[in-house]
């Protein structure tokens, strides 16, 4: 039996990735393991899958002064405690990383109990979790050709995004039925990522009777982010987070608005959505949202607004502009020479295995 163990968590971004990958690796006879954080968003979502799920410590890596980081290396130290021990006892044949703080120590452990280890960087540039664990990769997936300018000569592969296969399957009438919309109105599927976005939800909210007149509005408004005054409106339904039914919720609609994590921007463009990007500002992120977003708006692929530009009226002109222009930015993703990740991932996956074997 050839065994893998996953890891990634702390955004969905971290682990539908890996989700995407479980089908592949189960017709591939491998037994799957993941490990993860005690109360990431990971625990949930793979649990209901049926793989056991392993918790470990976690502590977060902050760029700015916070009373946490006097306490958090301690975590991390606990963490990569925990993760030698569990990869000594489930003896993986390699590991497979998507990011996220919880991976650190999962990585260095598995170099320590000489298990090789696969990361996925999916932003043009490496983050500070993925940065800590590239010394110790067998091989980096990379999203983006411009990541591998940032990544060692003969470790980095670009190979895409895995992309859920289930997100082809929606259906378009499954996805009116559960909002209880109509066919006689376009569909916006607003997505703020899995912790929400206050201000594009502000955004959208602000100009919903506007938006009303002309279409159909689906808000996946983030984890506690719900907005009461909003319940009972006619053509407009929010969400915290969206899991099974969200195949449905794509089909149905016709434009996008999202925030600009490459995992989100490549489900979008595999998918062939007119979309809006509003990425995380550079004050609030290391910048790897504007430097996705603006490799798609330099493709076509998309309209960007800039999170310090964002107004009601901005948002409103550009949701007219896409609509209207629709068909432009449908042909240009259409066009895109988009990698068949999932396969260029097993088989550097079996490659792995192999090599460890």
């Amino acid at each position: 039996m050839k065994k893998i163990v996953l890891t990634g968590g702390g955004t969905a971004g971290h682990v539908t990735p890996n989700m995407a990958l479980i089908p592949a690796l189960k017709k591939a006879g491998y037994e799957i393991s993941y490990i993860g954080s005690y109360n990431g968003i990971e625990r949930k979502l793979i649990e209901e899958m049926g793989i056991d799920y392993y918790p470990i410590s976690s502590g977060k890596l902050r760029r700015y002064f916070d009373l946490k980081n006097l306490s958090d290396p301690f975590k991390v130290i606990k963490g990569y405690t925990q993760a030698s021990k569990l990869i000594k006892k489930l003896k993986p044949d390699v590991v497979f990383s998507k990011g996220g703080f919880v991976t650190v120590p999962v990585v260095l452990a598995a170099k320590r109990r000489g298990v090789p280890a696969i990361i996925h960087e999916s932003d043009m540039t490496p983050g500070l979790a993925n940065k800590l664990c590239i010394p110790s990769a067998y091989k980096i997936c990379a999203n983006f050709p411009e990541t591998l300018n940032h990544l060692p000569q003969g470790k980095a592969v670009v190979t895409g995004t895995p992309i859920r296969q289930e997100l082809f399957d929606g259906n378009k009438e499954d996805g009116l039925k559960f909002c209880d919309f109509t066919n006689d109105k376009p569909v916006i599927l607003v997505i703020g990522g899995s912790l929400g976005s206050v201000v594009v939800n502000n955004a959208v909210r602000s100009i919903l009777p506007d938006l009303l007149d002309s279409f159909q509005i689906i808000h996946l408004c983030g984890k506690e982010k719900l907005d009461e005054s909003c319940n009972n409106i006619k053509g407009y339904v929010q969400y915290e987070y969206i899991q099974k039914e969200l195949c449905d919720l794509m089909d149905c609609a016709d434009l996008v608005i999202s925030r600009a994590g490459a995992n989100a921007i490549c489900e979008i463009l595999a998918l062939k959505k007119p979309n809006i990007l509003i990425p995380l500002s550079a004050a609030s992120s290391r910048g790897d949202q504007i430097l996705n977003a603006g490799s798609f708006e330099k493709q076509g692929f998309s309209i960007v607004i800039k999170e310090e530009d964002l107004t009601s009226e901005l948002l409103k002109e550009k949701i007219e502009e896409l609509y209207t222009n629709k068909d432009k930015y449908i042909d240009a993703m259409s066009k895109s020479s988009a990698t068949d990740a999932i396969s260029t991932i097993m088989e550097l996956i079996e490659d792995a295995t192999n090599k460890k074997k």
